[in-house]
């Protein structure tokens, strides 16, 4: 117990002597403070010192400024200016690349990673239900050498790699003037019509729209400057190819279309082509089981039959892939061999028919698209207009191309979408009238 009581007096000495140390520092701190107070009251920096350094500056300052007003460097600012400027305008062009580059590889990055697996030499089949198909095919390396030309007004107009194509001449010109007033009215930047005649070449460049004339060629000037509706129409294949040879994604449009819309908000991008229907309710449009019915079989009486309606060659996307510009070649040279064929026969044949003896068909993958924002005229004539509920739906174009009477419907269709009308498209009738 002795010894216990030893030690706790000697921490009780201990802690004693260390506040007295503590207290002992802190007096001598005190006093010194003190000391300084009385023997420099200003401090050890005058204030009256800094204020006087600031003095000091200010002259400089303002000998700057005066020197900033001098000719010489006003001219040297301006220089620096347009320097910036300059540098500004090419990190515009490097973020416009990187944008459209993140853009595609979003867009793309499962349509890869199939074709990775597709394209693989040796497939593991997964488990029941989840196999799955190449959908998207790759495109093309794009080839600048085939139209230098084209291939710099495509990367001016282009957004993303992808634009809207019409064709046109002089037969033309009012639903022209519609068409583009339109795209411009909906905000659509990235478009560009092919003139096939001096006219429409000035006509656009008058209204401020982008135009691209393309080189003589007697094969095609003969027909696009004096060619029907139907005969211009078929010359889109051959000048589509040089689109996407160069790289490029094209929906092609006819002008008898109004665009209400902007289209490229609303695409897949999963297929080679991307094509509205000519089709009037979902089994015509999507595809239906048709019956057929021959009695004289007795017990075999019936045959199924698949069916959809054609896809209409005057609104389609279409992908720089190789069965797309297969498609292309295919469609062209049966219409310079074949004169009395139409263009939107042939191309749906080619599109549809499936490989048979002498005949090897195209691995092109399709879409359709939905037909009440990719609307076809008899669909609002027959059907939306009469519609309550049809007629409050936004269509993305309306494609005036069941009906003759083309110029004075589209302007009713931009009467009853754009101007508020009601009643702009009453006293049309369902069909023609011739």
């Amino acid at each position: 117990m002795a010894g216990r009581r030893d030690v706790l007096l000697a921490r009780e000495k201990g802690q004693s002597n260390l506040g007295s140390r503590i207290f002992v520092a802190v007096v001598i701190g005190v006093l010194l403070g003190c000391v300084f107070a009385f023997l420099v009251p200003h401090g050890l920096v005058s204030s009256n010192r800094l204020f006087h350094d600031r003095r000091i500056e200010i002259p400089d300052l303002q000998i700057g400024s005066s020197t900033c007003e001098s000719p010489e460097h006003v001219n040297a600012l301006k220089v620096d200016i347009l320097t910036v400027t300059q540098k500004n305008s090419e990190y515009k062009k490097q973020i416009k690349s990187l944008m459209e580059k993140l853009r595609l590889a979003e867009q793309g990055k499962d349509h890869a990673q199939e074709q990775f697996v597709m394209l693989g030499e040796n497939h593991k089949v997964g488990p029941f239900g989840t196999v799955k198909g190449l959908r998207t095919n790759p495109s093309v390396i794009p080839e600048e050498s085939v139209n230098p030309r084209l291939a710099k007004i495509l990367e001016e107009v282009a957004i993303y790699k992808e634009l809207i194509v019409a064709l046109a001449n002089s037969n033309v010109k009012k639903m022209l003037e519609v068409w583009f007033t339109n795209i411009k009215k909906v905000g659509i930047p990235n478009y560009l019509v092919v003139a096939l005649d001096d006219s429409i070449e000035e006509f656009c460049k008058s209204n401020d729209v982008p135009v691209y004339r393309r080189d003589p060629d007697e094969g095609i000037d003969t027909i696009a400057k004096t060619g029907g509706n139907h005969a211009v129409s078929g010359l889109k294949f051959r000048i589509l190819r040089e689109f996407l040879q160069l790289g490029y994604s094209v929906l092609l449009s006819d002008v008898d279309i109004v665009y209400l819309q902007n289209p490229f908000d609303f695409l897949y991008r999963d297929s080679d082509v991307e094509s509205m229907s000519d089709g009037h309710n979902n089994m015509t449009v999507y595809g239906f089981n048709d019956v057929f019915d021959e009695p004289a079989m007795g017990w075999a009486r019936y045959a199924h039959t698949m069916r959809i309606w054609v896809y209409n060659s005057g609104f389609f996307y279409i992908r720089p892939t190789l069965p797309s510009i297969e498609l292309l070649d295919r469609v062209a040279s049966r219409l310079s061999q074949e004169s009395k064929s139409w263009d939107q026969a042939v191309f749906n044949e080619e599109l549809f028919f499936p490989s048979h003896p002498g005949y090897n068909g195209l691995h092109a993958s399709k879409r359709t698209m939905d037909m009440y924002l990719f609307m076809n005229s008899k669909v609002l004539f027959k059907t939306v207009r009469k519609d309550v509920k049809l007629k409050k739906l936004k269509p993305v174009i309306v494609h005036v191309n069941y009906h003759p009477d083309k110029f004075a419907r589209m302007k009713a269709v931009v009467d009853f979408y754009l101007n508020g009308k009601q009643y702009a498209l009453d006293h049309f009738p369902d069909g023609s009238e011739r």
